[in-house]
């Protein structure tokens, strides 16, 4: 199959005949100065440096010469199909846009929207003139400009933009349709935050002195202002685009800044005028039915909406005053992402067996563990979505409600209303369920209803905030559970944490780790089986991080009897770990370190998620 690159790829200048762009007006084959690039040229390039042969050029000159077209002859060529001699390999307009970079001699950009600075690109030229022109403005500093182009031959621009800017242009050669679309969405988006910015004036009074006034400035921007629309909608859909798991609206003393979570790191995308950003939160939480004017403490709230595939995604929104303003972070919830199955949640075979078995016990506790972020609330919904059948009656009591399944019967604490978990958890013992989740077990009350409940025939699923399983039974036993009861009722706990993928497309083998350096982390563990580790290398598919995804390590404590006895004897915590381990736990490191010989991940990434071997 052809490898299709992703048209929100990595920002990144890849040099293809030298460092710097040395002849960016040359005109190979003979091609005249401010002419249109031909597709016919582009052929005798293709066939002149033996990317294709005479059979596959006659074929692509018959399909092109049937009919005269507009279409650019990059886009042309890719939709005709350009297979590559060398691997049979389709070419895509990316690798097109790479070869003809190669033979003008320019360098070769894929955009990447989010490591443009829209706001100085809306200042470099007007919308009509790149349009015209077919430019696009990609990078703007104090002595030249960037501009992204399909046309390597058409120049004419060039000295008009730098007497104007008195700049230096420099010109890099970009995927057509990118240059089309993004043309719009940067000028768009630029404009919309100018006249946002002119409709709320300056920044609204958002230092800590003033913190306590915030909600009775009359000063602010308009949520419901055009702008201020189009900048939010923006921010959704280059969140879904580059697989977000968080949105962090943040702000600062001159400027707010934004900045999206992708596979376990942040990334700063984009920095707003205050007045900006603080209209925008506020278009946020009205949609999400949150108070608008309540911005000295904290408030939660969700919108559901549809990513660019027509997808619904859910997102749970949440308001944190801080010194200079109103922070907002919302979480994405992807359907595909939350509910997976056990072997794609990073299950070993060994832990997914054992873990199968408890959520088929028909009553009892089994604790989920981790700290924020860990994956607890994916592995839940899992295994919650598959249990939940016809027969059977599931209900949650959640602060907030992750993500609305319908399979679930779901209720969300509320605090205010003094209807917390205990209270949750005491009605639903009135609404014959058979399957329990409680979203946290904060404190003594609540841990004795999940018990009670456990007792009275019901299977309980909870979080638990320790770092790893064996301390999730001392947890219980300070909140005041006594043994017997837990001897009664712990069937399992779960610890788990995330680690990031390899990217499968460019990551290499890693000659410098040696079985004995892997064999030295999990000591006391003997290492045994294949050993074929992989480091990360970076492409535009994982935006240069070398990693793309992530999955989680599991150490799974089974309540056996052995352990039970331990439990009654009030054991330290170095008793119960061994004892678990003599059942069948393996240590979260242990798992970090078999994926790491099976080439999934790193060991520097699991060394930093997961607690040292004891």
């Amino acid at each position: 199959m052809a490898k299709r690159h992703n048209a929100q790829a990595l920002l990144t200048f890849l040099p293809v005949m030298s460092s710097e762009i040395t002849a960016p007006f040359s005109s190979p084959a003979g091609a005249s100065i401010d002419h249109p690039l031909d597709w016919v040229q582009v052929l005798q390039w293709l066939q002149a440096k033996g990317v294709v042969d005479a059979a596959e050029c006659a074929r692509i000159r018959a399909r092109c010469s049937t009919a005269h077209s507009t279409q650019h002859p990059l886009i042309r060529l890719a939709s005709v199909g350009v297979t590559r001699l060398a691997d049979g390999v389709t070419l895509d307009i990316e690798a097109l846009t790479a070869f003809v970079a190669e033979c003008t001699g320019l360098s070769y950009l894929r955009i990447d929207p989010l490591k443009v600075d829209v706001a100085r690109v809306g200042d470099a030229m007007s919308v009509q003139y790149a349009q015209r022109h077919k430019v696009l403005p990609v990078k703007v500093s104090s002595s030249d400009i960037v501009v992204a182009t399909a046309e390597p031959f058409i120049t004419q621009w060039v000295g008009e933009v730098e007497r104007q800017t008195r700049r230096t242009v420099r010109c890099v050669l970009a995927n057509p349709q990118d240059i089309q679309r993004y043309t719009s969405e940067f000028f768009a988006l630029a404009n919309s935050v100018r006249s946002a910015q002119k409709s709320g004036g300056t920044s609204t009074a958002a230092s800590f002195e003033q913190l306590v006034e915030l909600g009775r400035n009359n000063k602010q921007l308009d949520a419901n202002d055009t702008g201020v629309i189009r900048v939010v909608d923006w921010l959704w859909q280059y969140a879904f685009d580059q697989r977000a798991s968080d949105i962090h609206l943040e702000p600062r003393r001159e400027q707010g800044v934004i900045r999206f979570r992708i596979d376990g790191v942040l990334h700063s995308v984009y920095r707003m005028p205050m007045g900006v950003l603080n209209a925008m939160i506020a278009r946020i939480k009205l949609l999400g039915r949150m108070d608008v004017v309540e911005k000295r403490r904290p408030l939660d709230g969700r919108i559901k909406t549809r990513n660019p595939r027509g997808e619904e995604i859910e997102m749970r929104l949440s308001t944190l005053p801080t010194a200079f303003g109103e922070k907002m972070v919302m979480r994405i919830f992807d359907p595909d992402n939350t509910i997976k199955q056990l072997d794609q949640l990073g299950f070993l075979p060994h832990d997914a067996q054992r873990w199968e078995a408890l959520v088929q016990r028909p009553h009892g506790i089994i604790l989920v563990t981790g700290p924020t972020g860990s994956g607890k609330t994916t592995t839940l919904y899992s295994t919650l979505k598959r249990v939940a059948t016809e027969e059977v009656n599931v209900s949650t009591v959640e602060d907030p409600i992750e993500m609305i399944e319908p399979a679930f019967n779901q209720t969300q604490v509320q605090p205010l209303l003094d209807f917390g978990f205990t209270e949750g958890l005491r009605a639903l013992m009135r609404q014959d369920p058979d399957i329990i989740m409680v979203g946290e077990i904060r404190d003594t009350a609540t841990a004795e209803m999940a018990v009670q409940a456990a007792l009275t025939g019901h299977l309980v699923f909870s979080t638990l905030h320790t770092n790893d399983a064996p301390s999730a039974v001392s947890r219980l036993m300070e909140l005041g559970v006594p043994s017997y009861l837990l001897n009664a009722t712990l069937l399992g706990v779960l610890a788990q944490r995330l680690v990031r993928v390899l990217c499968p497309l460019c990551k290499q083998p890693d000659a410098q780790l040696t079985p004995e350096t892997l064999a030295e982390v999990m000591s006391p563990w003997k290492f045994s089986g294949s050993f074929k580790p992989y480091q990360p290398v970076g492409c535009e598919a994982c935006r240069m991080t070398g990693y793309k995804g992530r999955m989680g390590l599991y150490e799974l404590l089974v309540g056996s009897e052995s352990l039970q006895q331990h439990i009654n004897q009030s054991p330290s915590m170095d008793v119960l770990r061994r004892q678990a381990v003599q059942d069948g736990m393996r240590p979260l490191r242990l798992a970090g370190a078999l994926r790491v010989a099976e080439g999934l991940t790193t060991l520097a990434e699991v060394m930093a998620a997961t607690p040292p071997l004891r």
